[in-house]
């Protein structure tokens, strides 16, 4: 890989990331907010819609925009062509959920839920509107533009969100910031990409982007039902203040490797993309993000299980401590995610979506046993099973890649090995803090500046490789800040 190509990679990667960090940090400060504000329970009906909602969006924005992506010639007649389709099938699908919302809520003993399903559905066509916006955007490698969008988004429903719940509007609060965040991230992207629909349309033109995007969709759909699965079963079985403390457990890992997630998916496809021919450029970039990313991601998992406690008792209050237990155990299973990722992502930039198809239903069928194995047996069985699967997962991940790029299981191990120590040392410095007689609040904040001078210290020590590009990322940001 060359080094302006590799540059293009890491710059791309940093704005991606920060876009993603910013967007992390307000969403992070109005959750707390919300949720000093909110039941669990309020939280739980939400939970229970999005189920849906989440699973009816795979249909709408996977596959369409990754086919555009890494089509070479797209013109007009195309892009309009998946606008207009993805667009139509979204409300198709909402009607879907309109007309479904009376018997989920019998499923469910909620008939609270239906008008809730009926608004918060809305989400489904107003996500499918920008579909081809993100794919320009992803193709031309213009992450900037993101930025604008998700930063406006975020801040705008976050305001909405906070207003309606101190005015006392419970679970809508939590709905129209959904939507709100939704419809702005949509206009920005509208006026600042400058492409919009025509009305024209192919049928063949579309035909033939999914012969791949196919194979892309039903592998997100496998997954993201998988993902919301362990919610149905928790919202069915138990009640929906178990659903509430699982899913806020899970809320803050997955804040961030969510996001990260999307940042690391939204660079590294279209990079590979342009270089699928050469296998190993593909694996170099693989290996650039996987080292990165672990960087960022190991620290920041590790340091939430440790700090469990007094974080969840000094931003949620104790009303929420009984999600403790699920929190660590996402951090577990979240710590692995920068390995599945940059695996996949390299096998689908090659064109080899097919392998990604088998291995997700692999991995799925697991993962699906030994969730219905964990049932009888309570909520933090089923969070256990969650732990079992994802290291099943990952290992079935990095396997098609010895192959594909020669990429193998040590030279992986190798990559991430400097982060992962480090957080061994980080985790056995900040431990013995919780034991100290001082306000919880001090505890974490004394936590949180011990362990992250216990990294940062080792990394500058060991000067490891991506510590020295963030570094030097970092001063030229404040050197441009000080200059203006």
């Amino acid at each position: 890989m060359t080094r302006t190509s590799g540059s293009k990679v890491l710059s791309n990667l940093f704005w991606k990331f920060a876009e993603r960090i910013l967007a992390q940090v307000i969403t992070f400060i109005v959750s707390i907010i919300l949720a000093r504000l909110l039941l669990p329970e309020d939280y739980g009906v939400v939970a229970l819609v999005l189920v849906f909602i989440n699973i009816a969006n795979v249909f709408v924005s996977s596959g369409f925009g990754e086919a555009l992506i890494i089509e070479d010639n797209a013109d007009e007649l195309e892009y309009s062509s998946i606008f207009w389709s993805s667009f139509g099938f979204a409300w198709i699908l909402y009607f879907v959920i309109v007309f479904a919302a009376p018997w989920i809520s019998k499923v469910y003993h909620n008939p609270d839920l239906i008008i809730v399903f009926r608004v918060l559905g809305l989400k489904i066509p107003l996500s499918s509107i920008n579909t081809v916006q993100h794919a320009i955007v992803s193709k031309n490698l213009q992450f900037r533009r993101f930025f604008f969008s998700t930063l406006a988004g975020t801040l705008i429903s976050g305001v909405v969100g906070i207003g309606m719940a101190y005015k006392g509007y419970g679970v809508w609060a939590i709905v129209f910031q959904y939507l709100v965040n939704s419809s702005i991230d949509t206009l920005v992207l509208l006026f600042t990409v400058k492409w919009h629909p025509r009305f024209m349309f192919s049928y063949e033109r579309v035909k033939h982007m999914m012969k791949y995007g196919w194979n892309l969709m039903f592998s997100t759909l496998i997954n993201t039902v998988y993902g919301e699965l362990q919610s149905l079963i928790i919202g069915v079985w138990y009640t929906s203040a178990d659903l509430a403390q699982y899913k806020r457990g899970n809320q803050f890992p997955s804040l961030f490797v969510n996001n990260v997630n999307t940042a690391i998916s939204s660079v590294l496809f279209p990079v590979m993309a342009k270089e699928k021919d050469n296998v190993k450029t593909v694996k170099a970039i693989t290996r650039q993000s996987l080292q990165l990313t672990s960087y960022i991601m190991f620290p920041i998992m590790t340091g939430l299980a440790v700090t469990a406690t007094p974080l969840v008792s000094v931003l949620l209050t104790d009303k929420w401590l009984d999600c403790v237990p699920y929190l660590r155990i996402c951090c577990a299973c979240f710590v692995l995610q920068p390995l599945q990722t940059a695996n996949v992502q390299a096998i689908n930039a090659i064109g080899r979506s097919d392998v990604c198809l088998k291995m997700e239903i692999i991995k799925k069928i697991i993962g699906v046993a030994l969730l219905f194995a964990a049932i009888p047996f309570g909520v933090i069985a089923i969070a256990y099973s969650l732990l079992a699967s994802v290291i099943f997962s990952t290992i079935v991940s990095c396997t098609p890649n010895r192959k594909l790029i020669f990429y193998g299981y040590r030279e992986q191990l190798k990559d991430i090995i400097q982060p992962l120590i480090y957080c061994v040392i980080m985790a056995m410095v900040v431990i013995p803090i919780q034991m100290l007689h001082i306000p919880q609040v001090a505890v974490l904040l004394l936590q949180i500046l011990v362990g992250s001078v216990v990294y940062i210290l080792a990394s500058a020590i060991n000067k490891n490789s991506s510590y020295i590009y963030l570094y030097a990322k970092l001063k030229i940001i404040k050197n441009k800040v000080i200059s203006r």
